[in-house]
């Protein structure tokens, strides 16, 4: 058989090696210095990154393995780290958590114009698509970054994007987001030393953190088969009921789709939105019942092998030599994520919030769902509830957002 591989289960079978490979150097004596610049998370990401190019050992365009992460495993991660989440701990996490969000979204909603403007000055030439076209196309970018997928086609149809130009504009910013995110990783690793920059209380997160392990140190005991059986049911059960309501509520509400979509509550019918809802509230729900003391069992670390292999399928899904087959709007994505991280920083020094705010403010807005909680599970496998709840907000403001980027980035390009 030559390469790359199309066959999912070769595709899997190396994802999990190099995971297995990761995770066991990681804790050899040899390569502690290594790690300790270059993170796990990181490497479980970039690792697949690279065997679709420049290595060309996976095919990804063939595969469908992120497509079963996504929508099987993450929302049965979702539920097995919630299962022992203290919910009032959620609550009292505070304002900053939902600041640090809103400033994410000022972020990108500011940071489009602004990445217009000031690319179009220092690189007039470069850019090969006319203004009127450029800033709708960009919208579609902006959808993305505050929402999500359903947001961002609510911007392809409002604003008329040609389908060649919105292929481009998805490559900035799958690719661009996937970038992020890698800093993202770097800088849970680093965060004790960030948190001291920003001069932030995480007296919340702490306890939230202990609480929790506190607690799976009470139930923790060997797991038997049954067990097991057990804990899986729950979850892909959990699983089964949330893609069942997601079956019947996204054709319903589909029927509104001329209101919903002047009301910009586009994301309502989508179906991913559903599932991730009621994954994570079934999740929320059991953690004040006796299925919380499945955590004794091992809950939260399947949810993380669950949220690992997801992060795999990401990483691989990114095409870096896209890159330079769209430098010109590239430019204008770096610029533009430069403001978003600028803005959000600068809030988070001012209100003295964590950095684990940050990173999951920002994800919960550029990456959704399918990210946010691995970002907050980075941190703590007890925080991935937060990244989940925040993620959901994101798509609920992800439409009025966007629109508003749009017609700042049509004013200052003239579009």
């Amino acid at each position: 058989m030559s390469l790359p591989f199309t066959n999912d289960a070769i595709v899997l079978g190396i994802l999990m090696a190099v995971l297995a490979f990761v995770f066991h150097t990681s804790r050899l004596d040899s390569f502690s210095r290594f790690y300790k610049f270059v993170p796990t998370l990181v490497l479980c990401y970039f690792i697949p990154a690279l065997l679709n190019w420049p290595l060309g050992i996976i095919d990804v365009e063939s595969s469908n393995l992120y497509f079963v992460a996504s929508r099987y495993l993450l929302p049965a991660c979702l539920i097995l780290l919630c299962l022992s989440i203290d919910f009032q701990g959620i609550l009292n996490l505070g304002s900053k958590a939902l600041i640090a969000f809103f400033a994410a979204t000022l972020g990108i909603i500011l940071g489009g114009p602004i990445a217009v403007m000031f690319v179009s000055w220092v690189l007039p030439d470069a850019i090969s698509v006319n203004a009127d076209q450029l800033w709708r196309g960009l919208s579609t970018i902006a959808g993305s970054w505050i929402g999500g997928g359903a947001n961002q086609t609510a911007m392809k149809e409002i604003f008329e994007v040609s389908d060649d130009l919105f292929g481009s504009m998805l490559v900035v910013d799958i690719v661009m987001a996937n970038v992020w995110l890698a800093f993202l990783f770097y800088g849970a690793e680093n965060t004790k030393k960030i948190d001291k920059w920003l001069g932030a209380d995480v007296t919340a997160i702490e306890e939230l953190k202990q609480k929790v392990a506190d607690y799976k140190a009470k139930v923790n005991r060997i797991p038997t088969t049954t067990d097991l059986f057990i804990l899986m049911a729950v979850a892909f059960g959990g699983v089964a009921i949330s893609h069942l309501f997601a079956d019947i509520v996204t054709p319903w509400m589909n029927q509104y789709e001329e209101t919903l979509t002047d009301l910009r509550l586009n994301s309502l019918m989508s179906g991913f939105f559903w599932l991730i809802v009621v994954a994570t509230t079934i999740g929320l729900a059991l953690s004040f019942t006796k299925a919380r003391s499945l955590e004794g069992v091992g809950a939260s670390s399947w949810g993380s092998i669950f949220i690992y292999v997801l992060v795999a399928t990401i990483g691989m899904k990114m095409d870096l030599k896209e890159v330079f087959n769209n430098l010109d709007l590239f430019a204008i994505g770096v610029v533009w994520m430069i403001i978003h991280v600028l803005i959000l920083l600068i809030v988070a020094k001012l209100i003295k919030a964590p950095f684990f705010f940050v990173a999951v403010g920002s994800q919960a807005n550029v990456g959704g769902a399918a990210s946010a909680p691995i970002v907050a599970s980075a941190f703590s496998p007890a925080l991935a509830p937060v990244g989940a709840l925040m993620a959901v907000l994101g798509y609920a403001v992800g439409t009025y957002g966007a629109i508003i980027c749009a017609y700042l980035m049509q004013w200052v390009s003239g579009g």
